[in-house]
């Protein structure tokens, strides 16, 4: 299932060149409908699971669609100087979305009889909702389609922090829940709990993490984050071997919520991005980009991954998440922007 729903992140900037007549707002309201009628046809038309691969493909394809072009309409929605705070503002609502959607999932499935028609019917009605807010929104002018696969050497720091974190994304989205499924041995109640505390956390942290993008600077965010993540990875791989098996367990409690948390720093890239930016046009076009760029890795690594878990280990990938995070750390410390020196 891995293939058709992250092949679409590859094809991002295809579908998005193929799209070139609408601009950003029309763009992301036609990734709704895509999303829509993915969700729909999911639960209502799969017959066999070879035809749900198929809607599947769909629905990811209006999904990784969907990312940049949130970003960018975050972006366009804030006012100047308070961009962080603007995306901040968003992620922490989306989480507020979630933890209701999940709660509502929870009770409905245990008391009401919920079934997964209904569910998708449900989420079907969501993303035509999203679609018909947005494309009441005032347009904007479109991206020429001459200029959605360039690459520009004035944005090569950007796209290489997106082949990093298109490594890290992986291994905390593929690797670290099967840590604590196979290696500690934690039931799916405990990872919906993780997930849920890491989403109430986030309501609160994600405004403040904008914030502090404003008034500390993209390269000091993510700078901290790489710090951050060097120790996550080492607690995921070595817990077990420094610590007694309950403290270990709870170390890597603590690793999966901070992971959670910290992945919000992505927004300190597409700010970083619009502040370099040569013309405003290129914020969308690169931030699409980036998504594919960053699925190129993300795929490679989770097969890399798979390998070195069978063969050496668990810990080992771990050990390479730290050094890429160190990497990151490095990369970070490049990072440039109007009114920031070295």
């Amino acid at each position: 299932m891995e293939l058709p729903r992250e092949l679409p992140g590859l094809l991002t900037i295809v579908v998005s060149a193929v799209l070139f007549f609408f601009c950003s707002r029309r763009q992301a309201a036609f990734a709704n409908v895509l999303c829509a009628v993915g969700i729909l046809f999911i639960g209502l038309f799969s017959p066999t699971f070879s035809i749900m691969l198929v809607w599947l493909f769909i629905f990811s394809i209006g999904q990784h669609l969907f990312i940049p072009m949130n970003q960018t309409i975050g972006m366009e929605l804030a006012v100047e100087g308070k961009t962080g705070k603007r995306l901040g503002q968003l992620s922490a609502l989306a989480n507020v979305a979630m933890i209701i959607g999940s709660f509502t999932i929870f009770i409905g499935f245990k008391y009401f009889n919920l079934n997964f028609k209904i569910s998708y019917i449900a989420a079907f009605l969501g993303f035509i909702t999203v679609a018909i807010l947005i494309f009441m929104m005032k347009k904007n002018e479109p991206v020429p389609m001459k200029t959605k696969f360039q690459l520009r050497r004035e944005y090569k720091l950007f796209y290489w922090l997106n082949i990093l974190y298109g490594t890290r994304k992986q291994i905390f989205l593929t690797f670290a829940p099967w840590v604590l499924v196979t290696v500690f041995q934690q039931k799916t109640q405990v990872l919906a709990t993780l997930l849920a505390i890491g989403g109430m956390i986030g309501i609160f942290f994600r405004p403040m993490l904008g914030r502090a993008i404003d008034r500390l600077g993209e390269r000091f965010i993510l700078a901290s984050e790489a710090i951050i993540l060097i120790f996550v990875c080492l607690g995921y791989g070595f817990a077990r071997y420094i610590f007694p098996e309950t403290t270990a367990l709870f170390v890597v409690f603590a690793c999966y919520i901070i992971d959670q948390v910290v992945i919000a720093v992505t927004m300190a890239r597409a700010t970083y991005l619009q502040k370099i930016a040569i013309v405003p046009e290129d914020v969308a076009q690169t931030l699409t980009m980036g998504v594919s760029i960053d699925h190129v890795f993300s795929i490679f690594v989770a097969v890399c991954g798979g390998f070195v878990w069978i063969q050496w280990g668990y810990q080992y990938i771990f050990l390479a998440g730290a050094v890429i995070a160190a990497i990151n750390f490095i990369s970070t410390l490049q990072i440039r922007t109007k009114g920031q020196s070295g």
